[in-house]
């Protein structure tokens, strides 16, 4: 007869084993959730995002997933969604953080455009700053600005606030197909022989609710409409690691040297361009164009022009140009003059009439003047995130063509300019 404790040693393997196989199905009972065909794809919105392990909002979290990995989509809660990544973790997110097909195909189409849309201006940040997939504060961030970091600014854009540009990411998310109700022979027969219900009668209160409605009463003044939402400003920026998107455009400050930067007067910075340069000494200073909007939110990305050149003889930067309630549009940018004996700028302004102009500046010196003005399409200043429509000027203003004194460029102008030149000698 074998002892007991050989016979245990003998059948140990063959106990372990068993316990190996019982492990394996139950975690195969466990996990066949994860075998579940899914309901649609979405992609992560957010730079980091966690998974977590049950709805609630404590849960722990099970995975960590980076923008733009793939995801399928299991189960719907409301706003919430059960996924399963690719290595075939499962867990639950917020609808709201997480982006369609046509949301990614709109990203990696608007990164395309960026890149042949010209710079305004880098800026900077004081503290990290997120970039949006949209000009809202709900659309999920892809990507963080780090504090002390600098984008360049592409376009603008002014949205209500607390609004979303567009429908929640998951809006078509498909669901779970309804199961099609049991069919009951027997009740359905039961039900065909009965006779139709009799017709109700008139409510007691007919003659109260048949009489005219208030509003087609004599005298009857319809409540006043809701005011509009808040606008923000929004700026389309590209990082320096090549990522375009949306951020709060008074986050940023414009990194123009500070010398130029103490004339804004309260104006915020939204672009500016080096437009030639000039020598004081041993010292080569820029010349600078800018454009600036008030504190008033409006349509268009700018609303005044300025041009600083360096003086050599108070060595200082003063104003060579400006020119205010201007409403103008991106892209302003540097333009080639005929001869090249002057510098050029462009830039996209309304006319008094609200006619859109495509205007040509050539700058000598401390001499600025329009050399040209072609009409444009109204929203072809902008990039294509931006809005197609431009907003409309005062039809009854002054019409800005002919030779008025109004003018730029016109003879006072002209004699303030030489003024300047001849007192700065």
């Amino acid at each position: 007869m074998i002892p007991s404790s050989a016979r245990w040693r003998s059948a140990a393997p063959a106990i372990f084993a068993a316990v190996l196989l019982l492990a394996a199905e139950s975690c195969g009972s466990t996990n066949s959730s994860s075998r579940q065909p899914s309901l649609g794809v979405a992609y992560v919105g957010p730079a980091d995002m966690h998974l977590r392990e049950d709805l609630a909002a404590k849960s722990a979290s099970v995975v960590d997933v980076k923008h733009g990995d793939r995801l399928e989509i299991l189960e719907t809660r409301r706003r919430l969604v059960r996924v399963r990544t690719e290595a075939g973790v499962e867990g639950w997110v917020d609808a709201n953080l997480l982006l369609s097909d046509e949301q990614m195909e709109e990203l990696r189409r608007m990164a395309g455009g960026a890149e042949k849309f010209p710079s305004q201006g880098t800026a900077t940040v004081f503290e990290a700053l997120n970039v949006h997939t949209e000009p809202s504060r709900s659309a999920p961030s892809f990507a963080q600005i780090p504090e002390g970091g600098s984008a360049e600014v592409l376009a603008h854009r002014a949205t209500p606030r607390g609004v979303s540009a567009k429908a929640p990411p998951l809006a078509k998310a498909v669901k779970s197909p309804a199961r099609p109700p049991k069919k009951n022979a027997k009740k359905d027969a039961k039900e065909a022989a009965l006779p139709p219900p009799r017709a109700p009668g008139p409510p007691g209160d007919w003659q109260q609710i048949s009489r005219p409605r208030s509003s087609d009463l004599p005298g009857y003044v319809p409540p006043a409409e809701p005011p509009p939402a808040p606008l923000e400003d929004w700026d389309l920026v590209r990082t320096k690691d090549g990522k375009v998107g949306w951020v709060l455009a008074r986050m940023l400050s414009m990194a123009i040297p500070d010398e130029v930067a103490q004339y804004a007067e309260g104006q915020r910075i939204t672009a500016y361009l080096a437009i030639g340069q000039i020598a004081d000494g041993d010292q080569v200073k820029k010349n600078w164009l800018w454009t600036t909007a008030g504190n008033a939110l409006r349509l268009c990305d700018f609303d005044g022009i300025r041009v600083f050149v360096w003086s050599t003889r108070r060595h200082r930067y003063e104003t060579a140009y400006i020119e205010r309630n201007v409403t103008g549009f991106y892209p302003v940018e540097l333009t080639a003059i005929p001869g090249g004996k002057e510098n050029g700028f462009s830039l996209i302004a309304e006319e008094k009439d609200g006619t859109p102009m495509k205007r040509t500046y050539a700058f000598s010196g401390y001499h600025v003047r329009v050399v040209s003005k072609v009409p444009v399409a109204r929203g072809a200043g902008t990039s294509p995130a931006a809005p197609d429509t431009v907003s409309a000027a005062n039809p009854a203003a002054a019409p800005a063509t002919g030779s008025g004194w109004w003018q730029p460029g016109a003879w006072w102008q002209k004699a303030s300019a030489g003024a300047r030149r001849w007192f700065n000698r």
